[in-house]
């Protein structure tokens, strides 16, 4: 199994959970210090590459060092990704690129990438990370709302292309998770986060392990007749 952004956070919390369930996982990051101690911390069914996944070739360099030390990958799991609040007249045209290049171009490499060699084996799960931002939108978040609304749309595109072969292409749509991304609300102080979680109906943000259960969820055959579906878990927040 591949994890994209697999150093800290979610990703983080998707290796190790894989890992306990008796998967092989790659790992991959640009933050190497804390790839390579996430991977050893996880054990020895676990390995660190980096990869920046705006790069096809370094797309195509880590499935080839996959392949060659495990044969296959059944699962990829696009989740590298970054967010930045910012209003619109606000967002540069540099940060709104950037957003995109990680967020949405490093997940269209990741499954064109993958794609040929699930293809030749009949079967695999690729699970893109969303965000309820790519189910409404909102407001100050105009690159991270269209990259993953984007996600959405090309998860729906690429499971259509490879369903006959036995791959399924899914979303997954986090709310307001505890990982170092949602650091990014600190700007607004404490008022801020309360009036967020005030539009959540459970009142609380999550642990990046609640959205590791549905990761596991559609890395296993228990979800073997979904495919190119949103999967929301946001404790209600996209329930209105």
């Amino acid at each position: 199994m591949l994890v994209t952004g697999g150093a800290r956070g979610q990703g983080a919390s998707h290796g190790r959970r894989l890992v306990a369930e008796g998967a092989e996982v790659v790992l991959t990051d640009v933050l190497d210090d804390e790839g390579e101690a996430t991977a050893a911390a996880i054990g020895e069914h676990a390995s660190y590459l980096h990869q920046d996944v705006t790069d096809e070739g370094q797309w195509e360099a880590v499935v080839s060092k996959v392949l060659d030390r495990h044969g296959r990958i059944d699962v990829l799991i696009n989740n590298a990704g970054i967010f930045r609040l910012r209003s619109a007249v606000d967002t540069s045209l540099e940060l709104y690129e950037r957003i995109i290049a990680i967020n949405q171009t490093g997940t269209f490499l990741g499954m064109k990438a993958v794609a040929p060699a699930m293809v030749e084996a009949r079967g695999g799960s690729i699970i893109n990370i969303s965000s309820v931002a790519g189910l409404t939108g909102g407001a100050l978040s105009i690159a991270y709302s269209a990259s993953k609304w984007a996600v959405r749309g090309m998860t729906k595109v690429m499971a259509g292309e490879v369903g006959a072969f036995g791959v399924r292409v899914n979303s997954v749509h986090p709310g307001l998770i505890d990982t170092p991304m949602l650091d990014e609300l600190d700007q607004f102080g404490e008022a801020g986060r309360a009036h967020l979680l005030g539009g959540v109906p459970l009142g609380r943000s999550a642990g990046p392990e609640e959205v590791t259960e549905m990761i596991v969820f559609l890395a296993s055959d228990e979800s073997r007749y979904c495919t190119g579906a949103e999967f929301v878990v946001d404790g209600g927040m996209t329930s209105s």
